[in-house]
């Protein structure tokens, strides 16, 4: 376990991945209050986690996730980043493959997730694990492979940051929504912007009405759409902060 020397809240270890074949760097940013007030707290996973927090590691610009949960007063979270698998990126973020790009390797890696990093995630640090109080979130294809983390494992993520999600690489995610067994209680977050391309804002509208229809509560379904937003981590980060306030609060008992 390693602590980020401009980061002292960011604590840094590498786990195996099991379905991946491969051994993952997990960076993990603890509430400030977390070594003085012995609670336990809600947790965000969120996918490529290079981008999250140093510029350093970023590619196009950082989500300053770091900056945001030290300032902010509301719920404190622990953040659990998942560093991308580089080159192996696209098959690990798609649940079903394309037949342009190809992919489709997401389900082995939600199972590390769910099997894997949140066991370990869990017997290290002081967590709230229920479904409830756990939340995915990720942008483009991160996006993607967060909502389908939480239709796959609904009994685990209970609440999904999905940022300018990549739906286009398979109409199957549709489809799935459409047969997929949902607690009304899931609290979905979209956000996507107009400038990203012809598909986003109509593939968000189309998700949503799956969601409706499958007994999604309304006041748990949020779509934003941003006039001219663009596909890009300057967009996402300006973001979070109110995508991340949507779906935690202080309503949350904390131990």
């Amino acid at each position: 376990m390693a602590q980020h020397p401009d980061t002292p809240k960011l604590e840094i270890f590498e786990i195996v991945a099991p379905g991946l074949d491969s051994l993952r760097t997990v960076r993990v940013h603890l509430p400030e209050d977390y070594k003085e007030k012995k609670k336990h707290y809600p947790v965000l996973y969120m996918h490529d986690a290079q981008n999250l927090f140093d510029t350093a590691t970023a590619f196009g610009g950082e989500w300053q996730v770091d900056e945001f949960m030290q300032a902010q007063k509301g719920q404190k979270v622990i953040v659990v980043g998942i560093d991308h698998g580089n080159e192996k990126r696209i098959s690990e973020l798609t649940p079903f493959p394309n037949e342009k790009y190809g992919g489709g390797e997401g389900a082995a890696y939600v199972d590390f997730l769910v099997k894997t990093l949140k066991p370990h995630i869990d017997s290290t640090y002081r967590t709230l694990p229920e479904a409830e109080t756990t939340a995915v979130a990720g942008s483009s294809l991160g996006g993607l492979i967060s909502f389908y983390a939480a239709l796959t494992y609904p009994e685990i993520f209970g609440k999904v940051g999905v940022f300018s999600p990549s739906f286009w690489f398979s109409e199957k995610i549709f489809d799935l929504a459409e047969a997929a067994n949902i607690p009304e209680t899931t609290r979905f977050y979209f956000v996507g912007g107009t400038a990203e391309s012809e598909e986003m804002v109509a593939d968000l509208m189309k998700m949503k009405q799956i969601l409706l229809r499958q007994g999604v509560l309304e006041e748990n379904l949020k779509v934003k759409l941003v006039r001219d937003g663009q596909h890009n981590e300057a967009f996402w980060s300006r973001e979070f902060p109110e995508a991340f306030q949507w779906l935690f609060s202080e309503r949350e008992g904390q131990k």
